[in-house]
């Protein structure tokens, strides 16, 4: 059975699309980008502060079905801009003090999002 979540507390997605889905203790997370969900806006210009509020959108999902960033499988980043890499990693290494997840970096032409310097979509696992 899967199950489709798009939290409350959170942005409304800009597509035909749920924040995650939920199939047994397998979670995948869509593409995130930068939005504050009190403005409904993505608030900075800057990739170290995008990728702190993306993970921030991942630790809300993530919380809704009693599980957090350590459940974390693997993360896939798609960034507009090769030179954001540094301060992109900068902010992801705050969030996961050591204990990274297997994640993947891509380069990408343009994303959907105004204003989006890069998105990141996820899986994770939580115990049933």
């Amino acid at each position: 059975m899967v199950e489709n979540y798009t939290p409350d507390n959170l942005f409304k997605p800009i597509g035909a699309y749920s924040h995650f889905s939920k199939a047994g203790n397998l979670i995948h997370i869509s593409g995130t980008p930068a939005v504050n969900p009190k403005t409904g806006l993505i608030e900075s210009d800057d990739a170290y502060a995008q990728t702190k509020q993306i993970l921030l959108n991942f630790q809300t999902m993530l919380k809704s079905v009693n599980a957090d960033l350590k459940n974390i499988l693997h993360i896939h980043v798609f960034l507009k801009n090769t030179d954001d890499f540094s301060e992109m990693n900068r902010g992801y290494m705050e969030f996961f003090n050591g204990d990274f997840p297997a994640r993947t970096v891509i380069v990408v032409a343009d994303l959907p999002k105004q204003g989006a310097l890069m998105t990141m979509n996820a899986m994770a696992v939580v115990n049933e």
